[in-house]
């Protein structure tokens, strides 16, 4: 009996409470680089889950690309030359010069990597944390999705935004992009100058932090209803059902939101590197 009573009081004492257990699901496997220096901390679990996905993702459409044929394409062939047709058919609409030498394999890159990091959305956290409990411990913490972390959005956004700074100055030269920061779009005239740069300050800030919360928000907040759709099975046999009906459904709305976010950060990629290709 004592033994029993030991053990309900371990196991209540290890159960999590609703809150502890999205707390938990939504905790980074975090280590600092510096000790006492909390600032630099490596999410590992979203380092380790966006590297793996990018290769594997770029692995399968080399494999794909090294067997293909001139003939019938096999069935992977011939979706892979679908995206491929889709996506340039979006470069070729936005930017009018060379694409195929940078603007649409980065665009290719990028919708298909992003893809591939909102689709972790569709584990099963539960199986996920199930996995990582066996080789990490009780209490080990794992985030599959890395677009859910806006760490890695903003690395991917603030990338964007120094290609879309490297192409201008490419482009126009150095001194051209100084001339249009502070004569575009209100004139030349001296006196409009401090105009011109606040305005194009105002630009330059906003764009990386639109395209990376953008994302960020969207597949944070898709994580967040999972989870609180699934605790509705600890609620009872109603809980169960509704939760597995409601489940369902925005699954399905999911897989659109997954695919959507990362043909939307896809295009504005393209957009803000052909704009830095043409003048005000």
């Amino acid at each position: 009996m004592a033994t029993e009573h030991a053990d309900n009081a371990q196991h209540a004492q290890h159960a999590l409470t609703p809150s502890a257990y999205i707390e938990h699901h939504l905790s980074f496997n975090a280590h600092p680089l510096n000790e006492g220096a909390g600032f630099w901390t490596l999410h590992v679990d979203t380092f380790v889950m966006s590297v793996a996905l990018g290769l594997i993702v770029m692995g399968l459409i080399w494999l794909v690309a090294r067997k293909a044929t001139a003939g019938v394409p096999t069935k992977g062939q011939a979706f892979v030359e679908l995206v491929f047709g889709f996506i340039d058919d979006q470069v070729k609409n936005i930017f009018h010069g060379n694409r195929h030498s940078f603007i649409a394999p980065t665009a290719l890159t990028v919708f298909l990597w992003v893809f591939a990091m909102n689709s972790m959305d569709f584990l099963p956290v539960d199986w996920v944390a199930g996995i990582v409990s066996f080789f990490g411990g009780e209490h080990a913490k794992w985030r599959a999705v890395p677009t859910s972390d806006i760490n890695t959005t903003f690395a991917l956004a603030l990338t964007v935004w120094i290609l879309m700074i490297f192409f201008a100055i490419k482009v126009k030269g150095f001194g051209g992009w100084i001339h249009e920061l502070f004569c575009a779009p209100f004139g030349t005239k001296i006196w409009v100058w401090p105009a011109n740069f606040m305005f194009n300050l105002i630009e330059y800030v906003s764009k990386p932090l639109s395209h990376s919360l953008r994302l960020f928000g969207n597949m944070y907040a898709g994580e967040v209803i999972f989870l609180l759709l699934g605790m509705w099975a600890a609620t009872g046999l109603t809980g169960t059902i509704a939760g597995a009906i409601l489940g369902a459904g925005w699954s399905i709305f999911h897989i659109l939101i997954v695919a959507l976010q990362a043909f939307i950060f896809m295009m504005l990629t393209v957009v803000y590197l052909a704009m830095a290709h043409e003048g005000h």
